[in-house]
């Protein structure tokens, strides 16, 4: 399985014929390094909660790649006015897919959907645990540091990608929790550096943390 870290909290997932996208936040993203057009043949995408920063370029690339979108209920029916095919899960929710299973994991943080001048509600945020060929990976999506990321120990998650940048999110010391709690194989920073209220130092995560931390630049991929 090739995991490439897109920037913010953008992740590429690809095995075999699964291309699956998280978090999408390409065009509006001061430090990626790819465009959309890049993005060919994606067959998934998954959106943990309404910002704008996470939706990011959804209904761009699923149009252009026929993608299927997995979120929750009210992002859906946000997504139905493009015309786009979803899937609609919740917190706890776990679903067989051709490529294999996914779960909806817990978060606590918000998720509006800023339409123009109005906010829409976008149901609640979350994570996933993904799961393809037997590897699983769980992506946080934004959240402060729970209790709940406890019970991810009984996964046996093989990556967990953990936001490190505070403010809006956990930040380092909350982020070392949180990845003693879950006890993934690999534990990935993101959403941190985009911008200036979520300056952080990977580096000083990774000496903090005991799990066994890999950093990856944008754009950068790993192989597990």
């Amino acid at each position: 399985m090739k995991l490439t870290f897109l920037g913010h909290s953008a992740i590429l997932i690809e095995e075999g014929n699964f291309k699956g996208l998280v978090d999408p936040f390409i065009s509006g993203n001061p430090l990626c390094k790819i465009t959309v057009d890049d993005l060919v043949g994606i067959t998934h995408i998954f959106v943990t909660h309404g910002h704008g920063d996470h939706i990011g370029d959804t209904v761009d690339i699923a149009r252009r790649n026929q993608s299927l979108i997995i979120t929750n209920h009210e992002i859906s029916m946000y997504f139905s006015k493009f015309k786009l095919r979803t899937h609609a899960m919740h917190i706890g929710g776990r679903t067989k897919f051709d490529f294999g299973r996914v779960k909806m994991t817990n978060a606590l943080h918000g998720s509006g959907i800023s339409d123009k001048d109005n906010m829409i509600c976008g149901g609640n945020p979350g994570g996933f645990i993904i799961e393809v060929n037997g590897k699983k990976i769980y992506h946080a999506g934004d959240t402060g540091l729970t209790y709940d990321m406890k019970l991810l120990e009984d996964e046996k998650i093989d990556v967990a990608f953990l936001p490190i940048g505070g403010n809006y999110t956990m930040d380092i010391d909350d982020a070392v929790k949180a990845a003693d709690f879950i006890k993934a194989k690999i534990v990935v920073p993101m959403h941190y550096n985009t911008f200036g209220l979520i300056t952080a130092d990977p580096e000083i995560f990774k000496n903090k943390a005991a799990s066994n931390v890999i950093i990856l630049d944008i754009n950068e991929s790993m192989i597990v």
